[in-house]
This record gives structure tokens, C-alpha cells and sequence, in this order.
């Protein structure tokens, strides 16, 4: 208001006349006073008076400099968020919070202090020295059961905030959970090793206070010759340098806290490579074929016995080839061996581990034998196939016209192969004798040409077949029509 009065003052003292400028300076309602600059609201402004004729416009009076504005008092934060306690031990308690909501922006946040009391008592005492920028922070070196009141403040250049409290007091003592063994997923089925290899089994648990693990194999405490126990907050570790097949067995791991117990079970197979089949014998040998039997071995190295190799070896060259591999029956046929020759046979047990080092062999050998085959062949009875002749296919009467080649067709069978001769009315013809009749017999198939016939060459023809057997006939009417012509062939006729 100071520096609108001062600035209508200036005004006043170097305007023209009222009456030449009546807007140079007006009030609010308040009474504060605004600079002639403000014009009203566009198309209800006064024209500016004019000069006259003749005189010289009259020069603004010079703005006066306006005083600096004094920078804003700095403020401090509001109060930090959500304090909340995070763990808990015997002797440390962790709390968390959120930012404070508003935080100014010409002073910021410089860390928060965080202090505590105990229950009963005010007096409030920071437990950092300095200031800590994160919003997580751990009170350690208190003591067992003692209960606390806590609070957050957030501090900058404005001051410190309002405090945000803990409104419940905070018991100093660790948190209980009940104990839980998470046994990892490849050790809930059976866990195999070789004998010789190292076992290292991690099994991580949890609960609060820190449980009490212990060990058991197949209901007894462990025999620390064998196996190592190593534990820590977090898990726990079953260690055997060189495994052996007496460490296979239920292994029981258990933790406890207070009243309460949890256990997990793991089953520990440690195999060998089997020993040899107790005993083997050959069985029966027949023709090209040899009949094995045999019995399982009586140490299957710790696991099942998954087949075995048979093999064979001829007495001639000695050397050993496989004819059976992964079989699992206790008896075997083998076949296709060569007449003639002695053979041995061993045989070797496999299981998960592999082959047994130790085979069983055979104490008989098994001979291909050579049988003498007397061979006495059938008598063999001739057939006989001879048969009188018979057509089986027998001539149709045709017709053709005068200058058309036409063909009669039959077929027939005997044996031996009979003799075909074609008659017209009853008289034999000759295709050397007349080139007008052609005579073909293939196969059984009979076929008589008339090549271009007149009208002399219709008739009756006869095919008749004969051999030692007898003799057969068959035989058709052949008519011989004249050629019809056309109208205009008849006029050309007739002139």
C-alpha cells in the first residue's frame, strides 16, 4: 500500500490538469491504491485527451526504483510418515518411515535424528550423532526386555519438524518363529552316490530365536568318524568326505525352538558295480542253437540289477564278441552259430554304476554238430496234360459287303497242339493255292482273312481242330451283300 501511495503521489505533483487526465490513479475497495498503468477493461477506456495545436506533449514523470523483497524466513518439514518397526532382536530394534510430506523447497531436508525414551520416563535422546539421510535405521546396544518409546524428527536449515512417535513402546527382544527345515526339491526323493564320491548337502531353515539342530541316521546320532555337521543361523550342512556304502540310509534332520520342532527326511543310497552272476550252464544245444541259463549275482552293488552282457567266444580264435547287451531275463537262446565250431560263453551283471568288473563263465564248452542228412527225394508223377481238342470260343455268322476285307475268329485248346483246318461248303482250302484266303493260329487263337470278297464268297466255313485225341468242328454262314450307292451314283450309271 507504502508504495502505491507514493507512486499516485508522483503523479499527482507531475500530470496535467484534472480535467486532461482523470484516470491516472483510482482505489480498490480495501483502499489500496493502484498505479496509473491499470487500464480498465478494454472498450470502456477513456481516450487520452489530445494536445492542442501548437503545444508540446508533456513528458511522464520518471518512475521512482522499487525496494528489493526480503527472501521468505526459512520453514522447517512436516512431520516424517509411517514409522513402523521392521526386525527386532535381544539387543537392536529396526524401524522404517516415509519422507515427510511437505518439504520446503528454499530450505529442503537435511537427515533425520532419531531419538528414544524409556517407558515411564520423557527424557528423549538421539541415538545417531549425525544426521542419517536414509529412511531405515537400527537402534543396537539396548537392553533384553527393556521397553522403548521412539521417534522420527526430520531436520533442515528451518529447524527441526514436528516428531513423528512410535505411538505403542517397543519390547527389545527378538521376534520368535517357528521352525521350518526347506529341504531343497532334488532331496525329496532318494539321493544316489557312488561309492568314493563326497556328499555336500545344504539345507537351508528358519525360525526365531536361532533353533537347535540335530542329526540323526536311521534313528541314532550321527558317528562323527564318518559324517561332519557344519551350522549356521541359516542352515545347515551334512559333509562326508569319501562315501561308503555304510553311510546309505535315513538321514533326519530336526529343528527346534522352544516347544516347537520341525523335521525333514532324506534317504542316502550309496552304489558299487555289481559282482558276477552266482552261476551259469548251458542248458541245451540243437542244431545252430545254444540254451543259456544263469542266476543273478549275490552282491548287486547297493542297487538293482538293470541286465546283463552276454558274450561269446570261438575256440579257434579266442576272441570275445558281445551277442547280447542290457538283456534282463536269466536265460537266453543264441542263435545262428557256425556248424562245426566250439563255443564259450560268459556273462557280466550291469547296473546303474555300470558293468561288473568279475564275469561267470561257462565250464562246458558247446559244440556245433554236423548232422548227416540222408536225403531221400519224392517220386515225381507226371501229369498228364493231353486233352482232345475243344473250342473254347466257337465262330458267329457274319455278313459283309462285296470289296470288304472280313475276318472269322475262334480259339481253341488240347493237347498235344491239334492241326486246324478252315472248309467252305464243305471243301478244304488252301492259302497257297488262292492268295484271297490268309489262315493264322496263334495261341490257340484261329483266325481265317477274306481279303476284298465278291459275291461268290459267301457260303458256309468250317473250322475244325484235330489231334491223336479226336477232332472238333465249328463253323458259320458268311453272307456277301452288294454295295448300295447313292442316287447320284445310279444317274451316272445310267447315262
Amino acid at each position: 500500500m507504502t508504495l502505491g501511495v507514493a507512486a499516485e503521489t508522483a503523479t499527482m505533483s507531475n500530470a496535467a490538469p484534472a480535467e486532461a487526465a482523470p484516470a491516472e490513479a483510482t482505489s480498490t475497495a480495501e483502499g489500496e491504491a493502484l498505479p496509473a498503468e491499470t487500464a480498465p477493461a478494454e472498450g470502456n477506456a477513456p481516450a487520452e485527451a489530445a494536445p492542442a495545436e501548437g503545444e508540446a506533449p508533456a513528458e511522464p514523470a520518471p518512475e521512482e526504483p522499487k525496494a528489493p523483497t526480503p527472501p521468505p524466513p526459512d520453514e522447517p518439514t512436516s512431520e516424517p510418515l509411517e514409522v513402523t518397526v521392521e526386525d527386532k532382536s535381544d539387543s537392536s530394534v529396526t524401524i522404517t518411515w516415509r519422507p515427510p510430506k511437505t518439504i520446503p523447497a528454499n530450505s529442503g531436508l537435511d537427515g533425520y535424528t532419531v531419538e528414544i525414551t524409556k517407558e515411564g520416563t520423557e527424557d528423549w535422546k538421539a541415538v545417531n550423532e549425525d544426521l542419517t539421510v536414509s529412511c531405515r535405521y537400527a537402534i543396537k546396544n539396548q537392553t533384553t526386555g527393556d521397553r522403548l518409546l521412539v521417534r522420527v524428527v526430520a531436520v533442515n536449515s528451518g529447524g527441526r519438524s514436528p516428531p513423528a512417535t512410535i505411538a505403542d513402546p517397543i519390547l527389545v527382544k527378538e521376534v520368535g518363529a517357528r521352525p521350518k527345515v526347506r529341504l531343497p526339491r532334488f532331496l525329496r526323493q532318494r539321493y544316489v552316490k557312488k561309492v568314493g564320491e563326497k556328499i555336500n548337502l545344504v539345507i537351508p531353515f528358519s525360525g526365531k530365536p536361532k533353533p537347535v539342530v540335530t542329526w540323526l541316521k536311521d534313528g541314532e546320532p550321527l558317528d562323527p568318524k564318518r559324517a561332519n555337521i557344519r551350522t549356521s543361523d541359516t542352515d545347515s550342512i551334512l559333509f562326508v568326505r569319501q562315501a561308503e556304502r555304510v553311510d546309505s540310509g535315513s538321514y533326519e534332520m530336526c529343528v527346534k525352538v522352544d516347544d516347537f520342532e520341525d523335521k525333514a527326511a532324506i534317504i542316502i543310497q550309496i552304489i558299487e558295480l555289481p559282482g558276477p552272476p552266482a552261476s551259469i550252464k548251458v542248458a541245451d544245444v540243437w542244431g545252430f542253437n545254444v540254451a543259456l541259463e544263469w542266476t543273478a549275482p549275490k552282491d548287486n552293488g547297493n542297487t538293482e540289477i538293470t541286465g546283463y552282457t552276454v558274450q561269446k567266444a570261438d575256440k579257434k580264435t579266442g576272441d570275445w564278441f558281445n551277442i547280447l547287451e542290457h538283456y534282463t531275463r536269466l536265460n537266453a537262446t543264441i542263435s545262428d552259430l557256425i556248424m562245426g565250431n566250439t563255443y564259450t560263453f560268459r556273462i557280466f551283471a550291469e547296473n546303474k554304476c555300470g558293468l561288473s568288473e568279475e564275469c561267470a563263465r561257462t565250464k562246458e564248452e558247446a559244440t556245433i554238430v554236423k548232422e548227416v542228412i540222408d536225403y531221400k527225394p519224392t517220386l515225381f508223377v507226371e501229369r498228364d496234360f493231353t486233352e482232345a481238342p475243344k473250342f473254347t470260343t466257337v465262330l458267329n455268322d457274319r455278313s459283309t459287303t462285296v470289296g470288304y476285307s472280313t475276318k472269322l475268329l475262334c480259339s481253341v485248346r488240347g493237347s498235344p497242339k491239334p492241326k486246324i483246318m478252315w472248309m467252305k461248303n464243305k471243301m478244304i482250302l488252301n492259302n497257297m493255292d488262292n492268295p484271297k484266303y490268309r489262315m493264322i493260329s496263334t495261341g490257340g487263337i484261329c483266325t481265317l482273312e477274306i481279303r476284298k470278297p465278291g459275291q461268290y464268297d459267301g457260303g458256309e466255313y468250317v473250322c475244325r481242330a484235330e489231334n491223336q485225341l479226336g477232332k472238333v468242328d465249328t463253323g458259320c454262314k458268311l453272307e456277301v451283300k452288294k454295295p448300295v450307292y447313292a442316287d447320284a451314283d445310279k444317274d451316272k450309271e445310267a447315262e
